[in-house]
């Protein structure tokens, strides 16, 4: 049996540490047991970059932050890129669906609206996390 993968988007992964019963971090606990997140060094280093903004310190301390990311991290599977990809409105997306692509990903899960207008994308699913806990 091959093992699914799964493109996780950084605001899903920060909604999932936020409220920790909501229906992302129920897609990310899904995910998880379904298969396995990827992840590429831009990926990485984007989830790294986000998750230490000074500006989130009012919702979730920076520690419980750095133990989520690395804990995402550390239980991923790293993927090399191997093609770029310029398909996203938003030049910044197009690191997710070049791991979407390299790692044969089932699918991405994302709130991100530039990324969700491409569904399907190669087809690769793109899916909100309350659209990922129904089809998958």
């Amino acid at each position: 049996m091959t093992t699914k993968h799964w493109v996780f988007d950084t605001n899903i992964l920060f909604s999932a540490l936020i409220n920790e019963h909501g229906i992302p971090a129920r897609a990310l606990q899904k995910a998880r047991t379904k298969g396995r997140i990827v992840i590429s060094s831009a990926v990485a280093s984007e989830y790294t970059e986000v998750f230490n903004r000074p500006k989130f310190n009012k919702y979730i301390p920076i520690e419980i932050r750095t133990i989520f990311i690395e804990n995402i991290m550390s239980r991923a599977l790293f993927v090399n890129i191997k093609e770029v990809i310029r398909a996203c409105r938003d030049p910044k997306d197009d690191m997710f669906l070049e791991l979407a692509v390299a790692s044969g990903a089932s699918c991405i899960v994302t709130g991100d609206k530039a990324l969700l207008e491409l569904d399907p994308f190669r087809d690769i699913r793109i899916l909100s996390a309350a659209d990922f806990m129904t089809l998958f």
